[in-house]
């Protein structure tokens, strides 16, 4: 695995005779570093780079947290901004357990601001949101640090419920469905796309284990190419088995449609579940869709394993692997949902976690018969290696994300001094289960990456998507939002 150092080379000027290498080189120029930033060292970060180039960046608040605290945009742009100016937008902490996005902005603001070249290529103004759910990030702040050390990871971690994460609480409304319940971050963000009126969008995002993969929403042949060299020149694997969404198109390997709720609700009515009670809010992409703008997600993975892009057939169907999922996540979800009814009439405090825990721990068993009912039409032929490595690894992935959040829901009555003797009890025993789960997760999960290789793939695959987005006509453009 390639590793940078604290020394990056100097970055490549672009160029539209350079071609797609440009992009590649730059993935190997972000800085070395130990950890993720906190929120509030991101933002000083951020205002201390506006200090510098106060020709370039303007900071300006799009909004409030559901906690109060001000969401912040800064501005990279040379002159007036006009009503032709492009904008492209780039949203970190939509997922406040994704944190790679925070280096990944500070990294490209940086970068806007010392390279003139690379604002003259793109020409447009840059809209920088380095962290859209503070309140969130914060409570996964104790793994940001040490990034590389599972069980940090996993006894810190925090994701919200469905319905208090920025980026699936978008207006929704499809056959049965009718979703209004917008969370004030995601205002946030439909304000700044209604201004901005991107000709390139990009939410960073992050996985847990194998490889790299993206989303697009429309097919972009042009940059399938640099979006496969620009992990391998830092020696990671693409992602090429199990899909994260099912019903998503697959437009090259690891190159995917984005997650479309329409879609999702269709899929879902298929199998026979009562989609307009499962399906939330939309995204940010399907909301700025109205614009004609191109949007992109490249996920990239915490740590890595040689599986993710093995496409060699194995011995055993692909329906019975994903068989084998399914009994192993309904198993996990059965172990979870006893402890959380067990302990739920006694605990006092409404945490974040346990809201958490509330909402993911049921999914469990609804997932495990979704995918029992998916193996059923699955054609017969042998799984990949890759497919049956991510069947694994999302089964480790479950248990250790939302065992973690119950532990630490648990925990907090424990901390307070509120927690019964049977809360004490389950919280042990929870506790015990927990530890060989994560014995178990620890040689599938993968060797962790540097940080400054994720932020790199990251920062060089947007620019390529956001240099195609560029050059591209827009379709669908709007008069006025609607």
């Amino acid at each position: 695995m390639t590793t940078t150092t604290s020394q990056p080379p100097a970055s490549p000027s672009p160029s539209p005779a350079a071609g797609s290498e440009v992009w590649v080189r730059r993935a190997a120029t972000v800085p070395d570093s130990p950890g993720y930033p906190t929120v509030d060292e991101l933002i000083d970060r951020f205002r201390a780079l506006a200090a510098r180039h106060p020709g370039l960046v303007t900071e300006h608040r799009i909004g409030t947290s559901t906690l109060g605290e001000p969401l912040l945009c800064f501005t990279v742009h040379e002159g007036p901004l006009t009503p032709d100016t492009d904008h492209y937008v780039v949203v970190g902490g939509v997922h406040p357990n994704e944190p790679v996005g925070a280096v990944t902005t500070l990294h490209l603001a940086t970068a806007l601001c010392e390279e003139p070249e690379l604002r003259a290529h793109f020409g447009g103004a840059w809209q920088i949101v380095p962290c859209v759910d503070p309140d969130g990030a914060r409570l996964n702040e104790g793994w940001f640090g040490r990034p590389a050390d599972k069980r940090a990871y996993g006894r810190h971690f925090y994701r919200p419920a469905g319905r208090e994460q920025v980026e699936w609480t978008f207006p929704f409304a499809y056959k049965k469905a009718y979703f209004d319940q917008v969370l004030p971050e995601t205002l946030a963000l439909m304000r700044l796309l209604d201004d901005t009126r991107p000709r390139f969008l990009t939410t960073l995002h992050n996985c847990e284990a194998g490889g790299v993969y993206y989303y697009v929403n429309r097919p972009a042949p042009e940059l399938y190419g640099v979006l496969a060299d620009i992990p391998a020149s830092l020696g990671l694997p693409l992602a090429t088995g199990e899909p994260e969404a099912a019903h998503t198109p697959r437009h090259a390997p690891a190159v995917y449609g984005c997650i479309d709720m329409r879609d999702a609700y269709d899929h879902l009515e298929s199998l026979g579940v009562d989609a307009a009670a499962t399906i939330g809010g939309s995204s940010s992409a399907a909301y700025a869709e109205r614009y004609g703008t191109f949007y992109f997600v490249a996920e990239v993975p915490h740590w890595s394993h040689p599986d993710a892009d093995d496409d060699t057939p194995t011995g055993e169907r692909h329906a019975d692997v994903v068989r084998r999922r399914a009994r192993a996540l309904g198993e996990t979800g059965q172990v979870l949902a006893a402890v959380l009814d067990a302990a739920r009439p006694r605990l006092t405090i409404r945490s974040p976690f346990l809201r958490a825990v509330e909402d993911f721990v049921p999914s469990l068993t609804e997932i495990a018969a979704l995918e029992a009912n998916r193996a059923d039409g699955l054609p017969d032929r042998p799984a990949t290696v890759s497919e049956t490595y991510d069947c694994e690894a999302s089964v480790h992935s479950f248990r250790i994300r939302f065992g973690g959040m119950l532990l630490r829901a648990l925990g907090a009555e424990v901390a307070a001094g509120t927690a019964t003797f049977e809360v004490r009890r389950l919280h042990r025993e929870l506790l015990d289960r927990y530890a060989s789960w994560e014995r178990e997760a620890e040689p599938v999960t993968g060797d962790p990456v540097p940080v400054a290789t994720l932020a790199g793939i990251q920062y060089g695959a947007l620019l390529a998507a956001a240099d195609h987005a560029r050059a591209a006509d827009r379709p669908g453009l709007m008069a006025e939002p609607g």
